[in-house]
């Protein structure tokens, strides 16, 4: 016996979707809707609505909602404007439409598009799959044009304005600077300034009940009001470190927007990845600064230089820098003091929790000064002595392998997009082949799935080589970078925070080996900014 019909009136809207105006809006799909069920008698069980979601994929909040209701037998009819608004995706689309909902006795309607699973499908949905995932597609590449235009003019795009600003009521695309609010982002720069970190500055701000960015929009917009529900008054002063070094290394407060610092995996894949500095878009006096340059560039310098206090309110140098070349964790500072000449030594961190994990790896602090001592000495005075030398040695000493790697790079590059036009060219045929039913529709589709993958998996790889060959042309400037950083610090005798974070990159201990003669052989490594490894 039939079951009588109980219809889900699916409905989706993304972002990208508001750029083709009211054509596609929720409330022009539900007029279109409702006008078909009223005609037709179809009783209707729920309204479904994914306001803002992209149809690539299909985890959707009230289409999840949906399916929960179809699987447990309370929906058996679905019905949408068209089929993009089901989904824009063509593999999962066809699995639905072609395989899913017929062995499960449900029925699918695309109003606009003509199309009832009850009455058969026309041989033609699979292309409109297609086209619809090939336009999102599209869409993607030409948002992204849109926006980086809108960067490239010194335009933001954004939600809130960063607390010290607000948004220009005559272009929302612009800051202004807040009166109410800029005095609380001069404190933070004028105490960094003067010496504080990040931790003393939160503790600062929290014990002053200065207000946070989300509590200030919530007085404002009424936003973030989840957030604060229920909670004690301090949750509005709550300031975290995180927080406070955000704003200390944003360069909207000099007056610059910075863009492009990450993106979504693909059009298909909205997980965001965060990308290199050097990929970032700089774009410089794109508003009225709240800090002076002079000010931003000595508190960045004071944040690469600070090391961490210690009880004895001395400094430890080599903080940050010294790693277990077996985990990768931090090695831990501390000192002997148990016997009758107390000394300081390393420990791996992770070996320090008690899991069992890892090994000691211990080694003495005045070991590990002498050594890193004699490195810098020996390189300030080749440098002094003999720069042009070093300068070939250090480019030359990355050749070896660079040559090699780059000439393999360069091939595999060229190969790679050889293979994306042929693949071009292959889809340009498939289309062909199908339309002209050289082809079945089994087999075009299963195509079109392998050759698009190979496409995205090409566009990662072609990706990867060309950073890969900027990268190598830049170690050659590096070179000359780190040559330059060695001279500012001549003949030294001693070793200072400031010149080690200046100088190197990561120190990597090893587990010592104990001799037959009781005398311990231990690696360290020394990895110097811009060139690495050098012996």
């Amino acid at each position: 016996m039939k079951q009588p019909i109980q219809a889900a009136l699916y409905m989706r809207l993304s972002r990208d979707d508001e750029y083709y105006g009211d054509s596609v809006s929720i409330e022009t799909q539900r007029t279109i809707i409702n006008q078909f069920v009223q005609e037709q008698g179809f009783p209707v069980y729920d309204e479904y609505v994914d306001d803002g979601w992209s149809g690539t994929n299909f985890d959707r909040p009230d289409f999840n909602r949906m399916m929960d209701d179809v699987d447990s037998g309370k929906v058996n009819c679905i019905i949408t404007k068209d089929l993009s608004r089901f989904g824009r995706e063509h593999i999962q689309m066809d699995h639905y439409l072609e395989i899913d909902f017929p062995a499960r006795g449900i029925r699918y309607i695309a109003i606009t598009d003509n199309e009832d699973t009850e009455k058969g499908l026309s041989d033609f949905v699979p292309f409109k799959n297609l086209f619809n995932e090939w336009f999102a597609k599209d869409t993607s590449r030409k948002v992204k044009a849109a926006l980086k235009a809108k960067f490239a003019k010194g335009q933001r795009i954004f939600a809130y304005a960063p607390i010290g600003y607000r948004k220009d009521p005559d272009d929302k695309c612009h800051l202004l600077i807040d009166e109410e609010t800029r005095w609380i982002i001069e404190k933070i720069f004028d105490m960094a300034y003067h010496g504080d970190g990040a931790a003393r500055i939160t503790r600062r701000l929290v014990s002053e009940q200065v207000p946070t960015p989300a509590w200030l929009n919530f007085q404002r917009y009424g936003t973030f009001a989840h957030i604060f529900k229920d909670q004690p008054e301090s949750k509005r002063y709550a300031w975290t470190i995180a927080q406070v070094k955000s704003i200390l290394h944003d360069e909207t407060y000099i007056g610059n927007s910075v863009h492009n610092k990450q993106s979504n995996i693909s059009f298909k894949c909205k997980k965001t990845v965060r990308k290199p500095p050097s990929e970032w878009v700089r774009i410089e006096n794109t508003h009225d600064p709240l800090v002076s340059r002079e000010v931003f560039d000595r508190v960045q310098e004071q944040i690469a230089t600070r090391r961490r206090s210690m009880k004895d309110q001395t400094t430890q140098i080599f903080a940050g820098l010294v790693k277990c070349a077996d985990c990768g964790w931090s090695m831990r500072f501390a000192t002997n003091k148990t016997v009758s000449r107390p000394f300081s030594y390393f420990t791996c961190s992770q070996y320090g929790q008690g899991t069992g994990n890892c090994s000691s790896h211990y080694i003495r602090y005045d070991v590990l000064y002498a050594f890193v001592l004699s490195r810098v000495q020996y390189w300030a005075k080749e440098v002094q002595d003999h720069e042009d030398t070093v300068l070939q040695r250090l480019i030359k000493n990355g050749d070896k392998n660079r040559d090699s790697a780059n000439r393999k790079a360069a091939a595999d590059l060229k190969k790679a997009e050889k293979r994306q036009r042929d693949l071009d060219t292959l889809f340009t045929k498939l289309y062909e082949d199908r339309v002209s039913e050289k082809i079945t529709e089994r087999n075009f589709s299963m195509l079109s799935q392998k050759y698009q993958q190979e496409q995205e998996e090409l566009e990662a790889k072609v990706t990867a080589l060309q950073n890969q060959l900027r990268q190598s042309e830049e170690q050659i400037t590096g070179v000359e970078q780190w040559v330059e950083l060695v001279k500012q610090f001549s003949r030294p005798t001693e070793l200072t925070a400031l010149m080690l974070n200046t100088l190197v990159e990561k120190i990597l201990i090893h587990t010592a080996t104990k001799n037959p003669d009781g005398t311990r052989e231990q690696e360290i490594e020394i990895f110097f900014r811009f060139v690495g490894k050098i012996d």
